[in-house]
């Protein structure tokens, strides 16, 4: 996966990330497979316990980034959340595993 793939979701507003992973999940779900598909999300996940005080730092200057810069934000799980399931996924993991990103992946 390419860097400019990674780390999308943060530009974006509420409304247009739902729009976003209806579209995604529409994908996996129109391949006609018996098994369900899955998205996977790398992307910051605000209020990650496992981050030290550098992280939390980082993670609040991009937040205000975003704010400023796109219509997007900073979410935390509960925000997330709210998405994947506004898109209709019916399950989500998040694996804090990647510094201040986490990699995210959501099943139908």
């Amino acid at each position: 996966m390419a860097n400019e793939k990674q780390w999308i979701l943060h530009d974006w507003s509420d409304e247009d990330c739902v729009k976003i992973l209806r579209r995604c999940r529409q994908a996996i779900m129109s391949k006609g497979q018996q098994k369900a598909g899955k998205v996977i999300i790398i992307d910051m996940v605000r209020e990650n316990l496992n981050g030290d005080e550098g992280s939390i730092e980082t993670q609040l200057f991009f937040d205000l980034l975003m704010m400023v810069a796109v219509s997007g934000m900073e979410r935390n799980e509960k925000e997330w959340a709210k998405l994947f399931f506004d898109a209709g996924f019916l399950n989500y993991k998040i694996h804090p595993v990647l510094g201040t990103r986490a990699l995210i992946e959501l099943y139908n």
